[in-house]
């Protein structure tokens, strides 16, 4: 009895140091990546960068030097400063496109699974019609007939996240929509709105968050690609992309100009993907015991 008393005591303590070796060194290395993206993209302006968009056609493709870290474009722009100039474009599309399918496939897959029913065939119906489109070809056409601006890429591919939001949404409403707490709330005469807004949605954001990160990954991929055929953000406006597109040109004299924006984008969306993925594992609502 002794023995096992202990051995219950053992597993309480040592259980906190396991929770925290689920975090490897990958996640902390993706998070230092990430801050360090986010800080550069942020304080950019302060940073003593010249201009991303002043050309010095003496200057063109100049090796790295102490004016130059990182050298200088086919026009003679300063590559590091187009390269933290360029992430701040590539982490706001990134970023809040995204955030449009959160909230407003969040919103409907709740909806859909809670309410089930005509409603929820009616959405998932609609979800399926706009899954059927080719995503890239879909915004390809759109951008081709808005123009490119920042704003209608980021409607563009927020729009298109909605359904697989709309899908985490509603399939962890569904597992969560007969627990027991929701049932008890129910009975005591909880309305609808007080059981999505305080029961469920608390349940449902952290899945849909995990969600998000992976879904920033790949809205920075597809921006870069539309980018990179030309259909991204406008000129003089740069992004990872563009100058992906832009250091093609010169693969055989520079190839760096191409293969710097590159890793930036990789290393950027391996973190975001490494985050997203540990986040999702742990956020799994069918590894809860609840």
């Amino acid at each position: 009895m002794a023995t096992l008393e202990l051995e219950v005591v053992e597993e309480a303590v040592t259980q906190p140091a396991r929770k925290g070796r689920r975090f490897g060194m990958l996640f902390w290395a993706a998070i230092g990546w990430m801050t360090f993206v986010f800080a550069v993209a942020i304080f950019a302006t302060v940073l003593p960068l010249p201009s991303p968009t002043d050309m010095d056609m003496l200057e063109r493709r100049a090796p790295f030097s102490a004016e130059h870290w990182l050298g200088t474009d086919g026009l003679g722009r300063d590559e590091l400063s187009r390269l933290i100039y360029g992430a701040r474009i590539s982490l706001v599309v990134g970023l809040c496109a995204p955030v449009i399918g959160l909230t407003i496939g969040g919103a409907l897959g709740m909806l859909a699974g809670y309410f089930r029913g005509r409603f929820e065939s009616m959405v998932v119906g609609s979800m399926d019609v706009l899954l059927a489109f080719p995503p890239l070809v879909l915004a390809l056409a759109v951008t081709a007939y808005l123009g490119q601006s920042i704003f209608n890429l980021t409607c563009i591919l927020g729009v298109l996240g909605i359904p697989a939001f709309m899908r985490v949404a509603r399939a962890a409403t569904l597992t969560l929509a007969r627990r027991e707490f929701v049932i008890a709330a129910q009975a005591l005469g909880a309305t609808h709105t007080r059981i999505l807004l305080r029961e469920l949605l608390p349940n449902v954001i952290l899945p849909l968050f995990a969600f998000f990160l992976l879904g920033v990954a790949i809205t920075i991929v597809v921006e870069g690609s539309l980018s990179f055929l030309g259909l991204g953000v406008p000129p003089p406006i740069s992004s990872w992309g563009s100058m992906i597109g832009e250091g093609r040109e010169s693969l055989d004299v520079a190839p760096r100009l191409a293969f710097l924006p590159a890793a930036a984008m990789f290393l950027t969306v391996l973190s975001f993907n490494l985050v997203g993925d540990t986040l999702r594992a742990l956020t799994d609502p069918r590894q809860g015991a609840l």
